[in-house]
């Protein structure tokens, strides 16, 4: 293949859904900007990948939870059986379609990060600004090819620069993950609040970096695994709670006495961020009267909530979260990351990174079996594509 690159995939060809893991290594055609052939490609532009972050949905598609209706229609769509996988990015502009660089201003050697989600622009969601919630979103990594490859096409629109001066490239490969927990802790005012972050996984820690930048007065942590919360402690929680998860949907009743003793009289606020109906019920629980549930967690299926009656003479409101808001999020995550009086910065290097020991794998050493034992132990783990 002479125009080839390497690429992490999932080939259904070779792998049914319900009996493979992981992703293989293999090499596949580079992208090209053929105007001719497809005028959309004057949009487009070739971004040379540097790092890449390994997301939690990453993860789930890894085991073959989820995204399998995503993955299969689109290739049937488009007609192959190959998905190169990923969507968190820092990469380098190598070429630029004519109407990308006349209306975006992109240049040869910009570096770039990109939004995930490409919206139609069209929907009425998008039409007012609401497109973070477009009704016909593309993902890439699932429903497009993603950056697990040297090389990726994106068009201009989702491409966002970066200053690999003010903000490290190791943590500006993770501005999209960082992007949720911004967009989660602008939804309600923070200010002077006490919050609970249930699930202090890499969102979840994210969360409490950001919104300790924006003024919350305490937080506690409510997390089972013993690493992950030794590692909430260290960025700086109030109080952790160490409990032993259950599989049922109910709330545990000494969870929510610590977190609305903690509160004084339940908390202001509460971050779902684990994703399971027990976390769920127990966050509802756990806010005061007229208090906040912000839920990013959840994951598929339906969900069962206790004392449905409560919720409402409670007076709580809940707060559904998805992706980013496009782009007023990206304004702001830059912002946090590139003031320095904050530390936000070191405390995901050193912390969620663990300085960068056992967290990045080169592309030229990955081994399916290695790769899983990190994602496994660390909360997150990136791919370096190409040599300082």
């Amino acid at each position: 293949m002479a125009d080839s690159m390497w690429a992490l995939v999932f080939d259904r060809s070779k792998d049914t859904w319900e009996t493979s893991r992981g992703l293989r290594k293999v090499r596949v055609e580079k992208p090209v900007l053929d105007e001719e052939k497809d005028p959309l490609d004057a949009g487009c532009v070739i971004v040379q990948v540097l790092y890449t972050g390994f997301c939690g949905s990453d993860k789930v598609a890894w085991y073959r939870d989820v995204f399998k209706e995503m993955i299969y229609d689109s290739l049937d769509e488009e007609k192959k059986d190959c998905r190169i996988a990923g969507h968190e990015l820092l990469g380098r502009v190598v070429e630029i379609g004519s109407l990308a660089e006349r209306h975006f201003g992109f240049k040869p050697g910009d570096v770039v990060t990109a939004e995930s989600h490409i919206t139609c622009g069209t929907c009425l969601q998008c039409r007012l600004g609401q497109r973070e919630v477009c009704q016909d979103t593309i993902i890439i990594g699932f429903s497009l090819d993603g950056c697990f490859a040297e090389y990726i096409k994106l068009p201009a629109e989702v491409l966002w620069l970066t200053d690999t001066r003010k903000i490290r490239p190791e943590v500006a490969a993770i501005q999209e993950p960082f992007g949720n927990a911004v967009h989660a802790c602008t939804k309600v005012d923070l200010r002077g609040k006490s919050l609970a972050v249930f699930g202090c996984g890499t969102i979840g820690m994210l969360s409490i970096l950001t919104a300790r930048a924006l003024g919350v007065s305490r937080i506690i942590g409510i997390e089972p695994n013993e690493a992950n919360a030794l590692l909430a402690e260290k960025l700086g929680v109030d109080e952790i709670v160490r409990f032993k998860a259950k599989k049922d949907s109910k709330s545990d009743p000494d969870v929510v006495d610590k977190v609305t003793k903690f509160g004084k009289n339940g908390v202001d606020v509460a971050f779902e961020m684990a994703g399971f109906n027990s976390s769920v019920n127990n966050a509802l629980r756990s806010v005061r009267m007229g208090g906040d549930v912000v839920l990013f967690g959840i994951k598929s299926g339906d969900y069962t909530v206790e004392d449905f009656s409560d919720l409402v003479n409670r007076g709580i409101s809940l707060h559904g979260v998805i992706g980013r808001r496009l782009f007023q999020t990206w304004s702001m995550l830059t912002d946090l990351l590139e003031a320095k009086e904050n530390k936000i910065q070191e405390q995901i290097y050193n912390v969620i990174l663990n300085g960068g020991k056992d967290t990045i794998v080169r592309i030229d050493d990955y081994d399916v079996e290695d790769f899983e034992r990190r994602i496994n132990t660390h909360p997150k783990v990136l791919i370096q594509w190409e040599e300082e």
